[in-house]
This record gives C-alpha cells, structure tokens and sequence, in this order.
C-alpha cells in the first residue's frame, strides 16, 4: 500500500514538472492580442489558439493563457531577459535629474524643453497617468534628456549670434538693424503667432528661417525681416524709448500667446495633428467619468480638454461652449483634429462631443467618451451617430 502511494505522488510530481516545461502561463495586459503574444514568445498563433480555444474571441484583460514552452520561446526569453538587464545597466549609469512644475507647465512643453517624448516622461514618473501635474511637483527627468542649452548672460547670446542686443531681459532677445528683428523661441510659442507679431505668414517666417520648417524647437532663435508696417509702426517707435522701456514693450508683446487663448487660432500642421491623435487614442477604454478629466475616467468634453490641453491649447469646459468657438465647417470637409458635435436623446442643443481621428469618403471616424462605453473610436456610419450628428468645427488653422 505505501509503496502505491509513493507511485501515485511520484506520478503527480512528475506530471507537475512535465506540464512547467510543457507550458508557460501569460497574464494579458492592455493593447495585447494573440499575434502580439505569439511575437513574443516566438510561437505560431495556431499553438496558442490550440491550447486556448476561446482566444479566438475577445481576450479579456488580466486573463491567463497558455503558451507553448518550445526551445525557441526559452531561447527569445533569455535573450529578451538579457537585453532587458542590459539596458537597466545603461539607463541605471546615466545620471537623473528633477523638474519642478511651475505655473501653466504641461508635459508636452516639459518634453520639448529637454528633448524628450511624453512617454519618456511618464516612463520615468508613473504616477502622472492617474495624479497628473501639480505645481512644485519635483518630476523625473530621465538620463536621455538633452535640454535646450540656454546662454547664461546677454554677452553670450549676443557673441553667439554676433548681434548687438538692445534688452536686458534674459529670456528674450530683439534687436533691431535695418528691419531685422533676432529673437528667441519662448516656450508655448507658435510659428502662426510668432509671424503675426511681425505682420508676417507662416510661409514668410518659415522662409527666412528654414530650420523651422517641420517644428519650431524652444530656445532656438530667428532672424526676421518684419513686414513694411511692422516697421512703421514699431521699429521706428522702439528707436525713440529707452533700453529699459524697449524690453518691457518688447516682452508685453511676446509673452501674449494666441495659442493659450480661445478667441485665438491655432497652427494647423500634420505634426501636432498627428500627435493629437495619438495622445488622445492612448485613452481607449478609459472609462466614462462625469466631470472627469484624467485617465480614472473622462467625460465627452473633458477628453477634448486634457487631449488638447498637453499642447497648450485650451478649449471651454462644456461641449455646448467647444461648438462655439473655430469655423463650422461642411462634413464633407472635415479633417484630422476637427472637433464634431452631437444632439443626442432628444435634446435640443448640443450636448456630445469628439475629434476626427479619420475622414473618408463621407464617413467620419472619430474618439470620444461615451456613457455606457468609456473612451472608443466611432464612426458617422453608425446609424445612431448619423442620425444625431450636428456640425464639425475646425479651430486649428
């Protein structure tokens, strides 16, 4: 009799030990699906499915499957296991450093200030998805950032630039010889009202500064030849004021940004818009959240609010007062970056919002925070929203 139970628990055992090399169980996390986990683990999806039956359907979040445990899948572990130890050891021997938000501060800017991604930002301070920036929050700044180097005094910027400077202020730099105007980036900036400013097109400005061409990098500085009325009415009055005068009015006039104000417009480029849709479907399946603002839920008009606003751009609180402000356009017009209204249950005015993602051929695919399904892409095709559709705005030139 014993030695029977001995056979039976060495068959237990033995069948434990073949089924750990046999398998190996995955916990699915967000945005995975078969083929991305059969990638990583270097098996056919067939396998997977072989063993999994019901992943062929909708896999559900935290979920466990069974992976075949092959030779291959050991192989691509250890080498995964080894890429991932090494680049700790490089990131651990770069040296991190701290941020402290200041006022109106927002990651997009931060990211630009020192080169980075907002992913790189978020990678490196976790807790930003659900707490997001307070000011006098110390942040991380990981080891890869490159910040903008800044001249320390006005003596350096003006030996950079060969240039005399007429203002002592630190952060902005104008002169002005014979109608040439050299001026620093500042940050929150816009080429649309950096050309307006100096009665210029963005066409002009890019001209005369070809660098800016697919972005404008804060800190960087220009060179511009203003229009004939700029001149008139500005640079023969500045010749008249005082050094100190002339830096005061100077810095009145930069500082007012029309892309943080919305009886302004805003630069309509492929860059931002595609960089709007991107921030903005990294929400999906968010859940929907009256009055919510944050990745703990969203409602229609707080996604566009907190998608909008990592860019500095910052639109109304309400759906009602965002279908206020832009250009109405034709449906049949519209683009990446449009925002697009509804009339929905029966109401009267307008009390739904999202963003084109996508126009097509008279169908309009566009992200928003639904009620009943948190943050999705949708689509004018939907009988429901083609039955309530109101009007799409375009406030980015």
């Amino acid at each position: 009799m014993k030695s029977f139970g001995l056979v039976l628990a060495l068959f237990f055992f033995s069948f434990g030990v073949f089924s750990q090399e046999k398998y190996i169980k995955h916990k699915i996390t967000k945005g995975e699906n078969v083929s991305v986990i059969a990638k990583k683990y270097n098996v056919k999806v067939k396998e997977i499915l072989d063993l999994n039956p019901k992943a062929s359907q909708l896999l559900k979040l935290n979920s466990i499957l069974l992976i075949p445990n092959s030779k291959k899948t050991i192989a691509n572990k250890t080498k995964k296991t080894k890429e991932v130890i090494a680049s700790n050891v490089t990131n651990s021997l770069q040296e991190t450093t701290t941020h402290e938000i200041l006022a109106k501060e927002t990651l997009y800017g931060i990211s630009k200030q020192y080169q980075l991604t907002v992913e790189d930002l978020k990678k490196a301070n976790p807790k930003l998805e659900s707490e997001g920036l307070k000011i006098g929050q110390q942040i991380i700044i990981p080891g890869n950032a490159k910040p903008i180097i800044k001249a320390n005094s006005q003596e350096e910027i003006a030996s950079l630039e060969n240039a005399t400077i007429t203002t002592t202020q630190p952060e902005i730099i104008e002169k002005t010889v014979e109608a040439e105007v050299v001026r620093k980036v500042l940050p929150k900036e816009t080429k649309y009202a950096i050309a307006k400013q100096y009665g210029l097109t963005v066409a002009e400005l890019e001209k005369q500064n070809p660098f800016i061409k697919k972005r404008l990098p804060v800190g960087s500085v220009l060179k511009i030849h203003p229009s004939g009325t700029y001149v008139e009415n500005n640079v023969q009055e500045e010749a008249k004021t005082s050094i100190d005068n002339t830096a005061t009015a100077v810095a009145t006039v930069v500082v007012k940004d029309t892309a943080t104000t919305t009886e302004g417009r805003f630069t309509h480029n492929s860059d931002l818009l595609n960089q709007l849709v991107l921030n903005a479907t990294e929400n999906v399946g968010v859940r929907y959240r009256s009055g919510g603002t944050t990745r703990s839920g969203f409602d229609c008009s707080g996604l566009m609010v907190t998608t909008f606003g990592s860019f500095d751009i910052k639109l109304p609180r309400s759906s009602i007062e965002q279908s206020r402000i832009g250009v109405k356009i034709a449906s049949e017009e519209a683009k990446k970056g449009d925002l697009i209204f509804f009339k929905t249950n029966g109401r009267r005015q307008i009390n739904h919002v999202g963003m084109v993602i996508e126009a097509n051929d008279g169908e309009i695919k566009f992200i928003h925070s639904s009620v009943h399904r948190g943050v999705i892409v949708s689509s004018t095709k939907e009988a429901y929203y083609e039955r309530n559709f109101t009007q799409v705005n375009r406030i980015l030139e």
